[in-house]
């Protein structure tokens, strides 16, 4: 089997991948790629064979255990995606009961105040970039509050964020925005420690302890607010932009929304399963020899898990680059699967309900700007989405 470049496909496959994941797909489950950036790694764009590596525990997150170098371990410390069982069992374990249910469902009347204000914000103007005047600062503030960043900081979080996630620079400015990140989260863990306890959950999370006594390290706190940070709105804004984008492309599903807004939840998941946010799963090492999906993976093969690909895979999702927010997506891969699903997932659904449905209901017009020029897509292969999205209403 030959290695395929994928950097050959160009700036297209940026803009459009899923023609060239079913051309794959049509070839077979698993391939020997090279990333555009030069990684070799092994894609994984069949469903079933995505899903099954994602829970398969022979694959490690773990860079560490591979004398693999990642400067935002070294400097950030070990977060819930980069730590193996039993690190990631203990840290999950100290987190997972602030992202309740319940806890959620306490946010809906903030999410659906901050929605509001910036719709109202954005409505005179009648045309607006949405990722800047809405998809972005929507996510950004709700995690921002729920961890207790000052409001004051928050542009500098998002230039760091911006670069952690879809660099636009060399490797050392990635590295030294993990450097600022990391000294301004030391900074901020320490001035909740001095001034005491407050109603945010980096409060909380200081404050944790098992029932063992086991409690968060400053590495480790450091580590999960950098993690709760990026996570808690980048997938969000994409979630938020690809599906209005969906939507404003689809004008009968649009309508269909439109018309029935109990159909809500439905746009979301298949907004999710369509063009969700996140194109491939962070990395995966494997820690032996095996096969998957006729495929031998190799001792130490970094693997990839092309969720974007599973997504449109019609050996599990019939007529899947057909947009319907009628259709069953229950089992698409979006939050991820396994022990590494995502925290952030109801939080994630909650927002985008409200920010899609509100927006709508505001804007009856709401389209595409004709005179916009083409979309910028976010470079590299983990998070799917485009730099603006310029609309009129």
């Amino acid at each position: 089997m030959s290695v395929i470049d994928l950097g050959e496909y160009g700036a297209d496959f940026t803009a459009d991948p899923y023609p060239y994941y079913a051309k794959l797909r049509e070839a077979g489950p698993v391939h020997e790629v090279v990333t555009p950036d030069g990684m070799p790694a092994w894609l994984v764009v069949g469903y079933e064979e995505g899903r099954a590596a994602l829970a398969d525990q022979r694959l490690s997150k773990s860079f560490s255990a591979f004398d693999l170098p990642l400067p935002e371990e070294e400097i950030i410390g070990p977060h819930l995606l980069i730590v193996d069982p039993p690190d990631h069992t203990r840290l999950r374990k100290l987190v997972t009961g602030e992202f309740t249910g319940r806890r959620v469902e306490a946010l809906r009347p903030r999410v659906q105040q901050l929605t509001d204000e910036l719709l109202d914000a954005m409505a005179p103007a009648g045309r607006a970039d949405l990722v800047d005047s809405f998809a972005f600062p929507l996510p950004v503030t709700v995690i921002c509050e729920l961890l207790g960043v000052p409001a004051a900081d928050r542009d500098r979080f998002r230039v760091w964020s911006n670069e952690l996630v879809a660099p636009t620079g060399p490797e050392a400015e990635q590295e030294a925005a993990v450097v600022a990140f990391g000294a301004y989260l030391d900074e901020l863990i320490e001035d909740k420690r001095a001034y005491g306890p407050a109603d945010d959950l980096l409060s909380a999370l200081i404050a944790t302890r098992a029932e063992d006594g086991d409690r968060l390290s400053l590495p480790e706190l450091r580590a999960l607010a950098y993690l709760l940070l990026i996570a808690g709105h980048e997938t969000t804004v994409n979630l938020i932009a690809n599906t209005v984008r969906a939507l404003l492309d689809h004008p009968e599903q649009l309508a269909a929304l439109r018309a029935d807004f109990g159909l809500i939840d439905g746009a979301i998941e298949e907004g999710l399963r369509y063009d969700g946010p996140v194109e491939n799963a962070t990395l995966r090492f494997a820690k032996e020899a095996f096969v998957l999906g006729g495929t031998e993976i190799p001792a130490g093969g970094i693997v990839l898990v092309a969720l974007a690909s599973g997504a449109r895979d019609p050996g599990r999702f019939p007529e899947p680059d057909r947009f319907d927010i009628r259709r069953d997506p229950r089992g698409h891969l979006a939050f991820g699967h396994g022990i590494h699903y995502c925290l952030g997932a109801p939080l994630a659904r909650l927002e985008g309900k409200t920010a899609i449905e509100s927006l709508l209901r505001r804007f009856p017009r709401l389209e595409l700007d004709p005179e916009a020029g083409p979309q910028e897509w976010l470079s590299g292969m983990l998070i799917r989405g485009t730099r603006r999205l310029p609309v009129v209403w």
